[in-house]
């Protein structure tokens, strides 16, 4: 069972899926961990999840250290389909809590209240290609499925 949770082939698609996945999802973290690129930082991200969206705080810190540490392990192939798992969780709990009344498309001309929900779409079925093939080529996650007998 650990084998396979760690297979994968040597996909360049799947590289390309989790790295660009990781690379978007990053700087979101990092915004709600760290405070870079304009965001509130953890204390800030915690009171706004806690406090204005009512999350429980359980639920706010796993938030942020999945699009913090979950970014990190998608570039790295590390742990990608548990990471990849992660990530589509928050995307489908965002679209219901947040977007889904702001309707379908992105908000490209300011001319809505709010996003609509079609990025979220796209990422939740990249990480459902991720959960179903793996890491792909150039993945930790591959050199340690190549490891276990």
């Amino acid at each position: 069972m650990v084998k396979a949770f760690f297979q994968t082939q040597s996909e360049t698609s799947q590289l390309i899926l989790r790295g660009l996945l990781g690379i978007v999802f990053f700087p979101h973290g990092a915004q709600k961990l760290l405070g870079w690129f304009g965001g509130g930082g953890f204390s800030g991200t915690m009171e706004f999840f806690t406090g204005a969206l009512g999350i429980p705080a359980v639920l706010a810190f796993l938030v942020i250290m999945t699009e913090f540490f979950g970014a990190l392990a998608l570039i790295a192939g590390f742990f990608t389909r548990l990471a990849a798992f992660g990530v589509a969780n928050i995307m489908v709990v965002a679209t219901f809590m947040l977007h889904w009344p702001n309707g379908f498309f992105m908000n490209w001309f300011g001319n809505q209240k709010g996003e609509g929900f079609e990025y979220h779409i796209l990422a939740l079925a990249i990480c459902l290609a991720l959960m179903i093939k793996g890491a792909g080529r150039w993945s930790v996650d591959g050199w340690i499925a190549g490891r276990i007998n």
